[in-house]
């Protein structure tokens, strides 16, 4: 579960890609089981939202079948209108088959009206209608729906070929439209010696957010003897890494102890793809969301010779040898980076030029976080 925005608007994750997938194979075999042994069915695919449908509940249709498309349009914005904008009909010739009409969302009838005037002069055998979504308080029309997958309220949605001004038909899940996150919350980013820590504190005065370190969180909790501290430690004594799910409770706690800030910064977390998957669901939960991920940028060999020079009076051994540190970025880029992947892929990734002064690089910090 996440927020995602798109244009101006915000939406939540409401049906997700493993539950639509059910949807849509349960769909296919009632449609499948309802047909006579050697029927061929022409499906009709309504353009454009009901592309990513159509293709998905024709891989699951086990048998011999047709496919061709209409284009109609009745949507402006977010409200559904009573006016079809725009209708391209069939070339085919349709007479004495079975016609399935297939739909991503069927909620006035509007749409689905219009399909029966299309098909009024074709002499078809039969004509059914399958709906992946349906919402019952709003359809106004006499006209029998033969399968729904899911009836909904009405609320407008997005996601899974659907789309709010042109974005989001791309989404895997179904998203529907939430309030907007009234945090600045920021995943900051980058491989030891980078300047996290220092930019963090500069960052969380001048933007009146909660600095969150995973470290800090850790030693608070295991100094404290906390439940969660308790626990980690039994890991850690015996040389295990600490559980995902143990970390993000602890995380949880500590955003907890802050609801009414204007955000966080999180520093060190998350440091894994489910990590990162967990706390959209979690920040989502809470109607908020990650605005971004912003991470400094900085050659490997500049930061071995910053973390060698920081050795000479850190006393830390990992900061002397060589080696040590060499390992510490293999680490990071063979399981950290990956994070870089994930929120590219929610256009949330923002890559900051990590060399120069703390006051230019605070700088570089501060145009980013003020768009976010």
């Amino acid at each position: 579960m996440k927020i995602t925005k798109l244009h101006d608007l915000y939406f939540k994750e409401f049906i997700s890609a493993n539950e639509i997938s059910s949807i849509i194979t349960s769909l296919a075999k009632q449609v499948k089981n309802d047909l006579p042994k050697d029927e061929v069915p022409v499906f009709i695919g309504i353009l454009n939202g009901c592309f990513v449908f159509t293709a998905d509940f024709l891989r699951q249709y086990k048998g011999d079948c047709e496919i061709s498309f209409v284009k109609l349009s009745s949507y402006e914005g977010t409200s559904s209108t009573e006016n079809v904008k725009s209708l391209i009909g069939l070339n085919e010739d349709l007479t004495g088959r079975t016609v399935i009409i297939l739909e991503d969302i069927i909620d006035t009838g509007t749409t689905l009206q219009e399909i029966y005037e299309i098909f009024a002069t074709k002499n078809l055998k039969e004509l059914k209608i399958v709906t992946l979504f349906y919402k019952p308080d709003v359809y106004r029309k006499e006209l029998h729906i033969d399968y729904i997958g899911k009836g909904i309220e009405d609320k407008f949605i997005v996601g899974y070929g659907l789309d709010y001004k042109g974005y989001g038909r791309n989404l895997p899940a179904i998203y529907q439209l939430t309030t907007q996150p009234k945090m600045k919350n920021i995943v900051l980013f980058g491989p030891p010696g980078a300047g996290k820590g220092t930019q963090a504190e500069i960052l969380k005065e001048k933007y009146n957010l909660v600095h969150i370190s995973t470290g800090d969180v850790f030693r608070f909790n295991i100094k404290n003897q906390t439940e969660l501290g308790l626990l980690a430690k039994t890991y850690i004594d015996a040389g295990d890494l600490v559980p995902d799910e143990v970390t993000i409770n602890m995380l949880k706690e500590e955003v907890n102890k802050n609801a009414d800030v204007a955000g966080f910064i999180f520093d060190g977390f998350p440091r894994t793809e489910s990590q990162a998957e967990a706390l959209d669901a979690f920040l989502a939960e809470k109607g908020e969301r990650i605005n971004g991920m912003v991470a400094l940028e900085v050659p490997e060999d500049l930061l071995v010779d910053r973390i060698l020079e920081r050795g000479k009076t850190s006393g830390r051994s990992d900061d002397m040898d060589e080696s040590k540190i060499r390992n510490r970025f293999n680490e990071y880029n063979t399981k950290t980076a990956v994070l870089k992947d994930f929120y590219q892929a929610q256009g949330n990734y923002y890559g900051i030029n990590g060399v120069g002064s703390i006051e230019e690089i605070t700088q570089r910090l501060s145009d980013v976080f003020d768009t976010l």
